[in-house]
């Protein structure tokens, strides 16, 4: 007798990570894929407003093993197609420009680069 099985497939939504972190514990790794977009709210002009989207991903030890050795291939396979993975010349004039600037009170927290 044929057994029926029927399935429900989430796809999920498309996520664009600015930030990525990567912790651990004895039995998993955390990678938290972070979406920051600055706004603008006329509402509260006094002080720009940061939306953060979160993306958790947990994977035990063993397939997080794999994964970096997988993705590690894949990254050599992209560099042999298109040519090397290089920083890109915007990004070093804007960290050359993040250089020079200097925070007058050294107690005053940094301003995140995502303020521009």
């Amino acid at each position: 007798m044929e057994k029926k099985i029927n399935l429900s497939i989430s796809e999920g939504d498309s996520f664009f990570a600015h930030e990525i972190s990567v912790n651990f514990n004895p039995t998993q790794f955390v990678l938290d894929f972070k979406n920051i977009t600055p706004r603008m709210d006329p509402r509260s002009s006094d002080a720009p407003t940061l939306c953060i989207k979160h993306s958790v991903v947990l994977v035990e030890p063993y397939h997080m093993k794999k994964f970096a050795e997988f993705l590690g291939k894949r990254m050599e396979d992209y560099e042999k197609e298109f040519g090397k993975i290089e920083r890109p010349k915007a990004v070093e004039a804007y960290e050359k420009k993040q250089k020079k600037r200097k925070i007058e009170d050294d107690d005053k927290a940094q301003i995140p680069s995502y303020f521009g």
